[in-house]
């Protein structure tokens, strides 16, 4: 039909218009071209109006679809579906998240994994979700990192135990990484980089160092320093 035709066509704002066409009146006959082009669509706006989309129509039709997509050889696949099933707050994603796709080789199928993680787990899971994320510390560059770090912070605190633990990790990279993690919790509003200074600085002072970093996750750290400039872009919606 006309409106899956256009879902491909080659004008990014003809491919948001049909998506939000489909959105307005959702017609079963089209779910399954709608889920296949979240595969493939480049646009970042498109993906975000295919995911409203597919919200629109009934959740037994649409989970088992998106589901499905979360095996797919395609990380955007894996990663819009993700996506789209924490837009439609499908708590047995969980499962799903927690015991493969955290551990996803691409990052921003890990990165999506973890935040849809985050904001689906039942309280009684918070631990092990926080001794899972721990395991991806010093992955990656720093936009990975932080997200990461953010996935963890906002465990709560579900995450202070496994951070402590991972602090003393014989990884240099992991033992910082998660230091910084345990300081962010306890000032947000210094922001990440101005965390991972502040744990380096921590680390180089050796013994003391690891004194003070031990305080700070218990959450009596002192002020680390200034927040990052407002201007600091955030994460957009995962891709």
């Amino acid at each position: 039909m006309a409106m899956v035709m256009a879902l491909s066509a080659e004008n990014a704002s003809v491919r948001l218009q049909a998506a939000l066409a489909i959105g307005s009146d959702p017609r079963p006959a089209v779910l399954e071209a709608l889920v296949e082009r979240c595969a493939v669509e480049p646009d970042f706006f498109v993906r975000d109006m295919l995911s409203w989309a597919l919200t629109r129509f009934a959740a037994e039709s649409t989970l088992p679809l998106l589901r499905r997509e979360l095996h797919s050889e395609h990380p955007q696949a894996r990663s819009q579906a993700l996506h789209t099933l924490s837009k439609i707050g499908d708590s047995s994603a969980w499962d799903r998240t927690a015991h493969r796709l955290l551990h996803d080789a691409h990052d921003e199928v890990a990165r999506t994994a973890w935040r849809v993680a985050v904001a689906l787990v039942p309280e009684d899971g918070k631990e092990d979700l926080a001794d899972a994320l721990v395991t991806q510390l010093g992955r990656g560059d720093s936009t990975v990192r932080r997200s990461l770090s953010r996935a963890l912070v906002g465990l709560g605190d579900a995450a202070g135990p496994a951070l402590r633990r991972a602090a003393a990790h014989s990884d240099p990279e992991v033992a910082l990484h998660a230091r910084a993690t345990a300081m962010l919790r306890n000032h947000p509003e210094a922001g990440f980089d101005a965390a991972v200074e502040e744990a380096k600085r921590i680390l180089a002072l050796g013994p003391e160092g690891s004194a003070a970093a031990a305080t700070a996750a218990a959450g009596a750290a002192r002020p680390i320093g200034p927040a990052e400039p407002a201007g600091t872009p955030g994460e957009s919606a995962p891709c």
